[in-house]
């Protein structure tokens, strides 16, 4: 399983590294992969969004470990505020909010694209490295922009979150054996000696949907992610909610072949499958099951807008037009947004609203939200 601590740097890892075995100890020796994952990114000062380690950038040597469409290029913000706008026109609201604003760059993209449309710019984020980052990145919207941690009891308002449900915790599902006689185990992690070590326990936790086939099959669950879908249903009185990432709908996401799983770490711009080692020094991320997230929606009284792939909704939103007016080396780097083997086609966006029902512009052409 590779030891607990890596050379670089050993302070933080090792520390992390004690903290996360302490809580293993504390649980009677085996905690769930959504609490090894919630520790290992966000303990305060140690985990992955919350040490002060650089995350958001082009390139590997910037230190940097991957980069999301704010970062790749300004047109993402520019062409996603033509949605916010109309999103802001039509429930009659002011205010943005935006959940795990990483690097700033997307906060700083809609509001110097909406200007006075957007009287006030809320980011929910708990990473104190981060927020820093974004003070100075935003200092020219100072008199707009506020931290919280947490969403109030009732607000209204258009959500944002851009690469924020693939970091929320999930559960592991593994089934040994087949469909016919195969029994579920939740995968969870354990110390041995000094290095961190899967386990797994038998579980009543099922996956959504049957998974058909032979084989052993690994699979996530993602009750935080939908929890945080009820929460927002709960407090949103009067907006919408556009939530862009990584992901499949439910037949995709648990289809026979995705037998391994979704679970990934990045570190260095490279993806690698072993979280356990290099604790605190890489990202830590699973695609989305965005049935999942439409249903728990729905179920808590939200309307689903929309559900399109990022190529569709930017596209929809003008994103060609603005591309004709770049120099060629900015147009080929913007066509990643959109291109089916870059981010256009695995990134999907997804529209919920509270109050009456409408259709969102970035949704015009190529909506899914029958396929969900």
């Amino acid at each position: 399983m590779g030891t607990v601590t890596t050379t670089e740097p050993p302070s933080l890892t090792t520390a992390l590294a004690a903290h996360i075995g302490q809580a293993i100890a504390q649980a009677g020796g085996w905690i769930g992969f959504d609490r090894f994952m919630a520790l290992a990114l966000y303990t305060p000062g140690l985990g992955y969004y919350a040490n002060d380690s650089t995350k958001f950038g082009l390139l590997p040597g910037s230190g940097s470990d991957f980069v999301t469409a704010p970062e790749l290029s300004p047109l993402f913000g520019q062409t996603l505020a033509v949605q916010v706008g109309e999103a802001l026109a039509r429930t009659g609201t002011h205010e943005l909010w935006e959940f795990g604003a990483g690097s700033g760059a997307l906060a700083l993209q809609l509001l110097d694209a909406l200007g006075e449309r957007v009287q006030r710019y809320t980011i929910v984020d708990l990473s104190g490295s981060l927020r820093v980052r974004q003070q100075a990145l935003l200092s020219p919207h100072a008199h707009k922009v506020r931290w919280v941690d947490a969403l109030p009891d009732r607000f209204a308002g258009v959500v944002v979150g851009n690469e924020v449900l693939d970091a929320m915790p999930v559960k592991l599902l593994a089934r040994h054996g087949g469909q016919a006689g195969g029994v579920w185990h939740e995968r969870g992690v354990v110390l041995q000696g000094d290095a961190f070590a899967w386990a797994d326990r038998p579980t009543d936790l099922r996956p959504p949907v049957e998974v058909e086939g032979p084989h052993d099959y690994l699979t996530e669950i993602h009750p935080q992610g939908e929890g945080f879908i009820r929460t927002l249903a709960d407090r949103l009185e009067r907006g919408a909610a556009f939530l862009l990432d990584y992901g499949f709908g439910e037949a995709e996401y648990y289809h026979p072949q995705r037998h391994m799983g979704t679970a990934m770490c990045h570190q260095g711009h490279l993806a690698d499958s072993d979280p356990l080692v290099a604790v605190g020094r890489k990202d830590i991320t699973a695609h989305v099951n965005f049935t999942a997230m439409a249903l728990a929606a729905q179920d808590a009284g939200l309307q689903v807008l929309g559900y399109t792939t990022q190529a569709h909704f930017l596209i929809n939103c003008g994103l060609a037009q603005r591309m004709v007016e770049l120099p060629l080396l900015e147009r080929a780097t913007a066509a990643k947004l959109v291109m089916e083997h870059e981010m256009g086609e695995l990134f999907k966006v997804l529209a919920l609203g509270a109050g009456e029902p409408w259709e969102p512009v970035g949704f015009s052409q190529g909506d899914r939200s029958h396929r969900l």
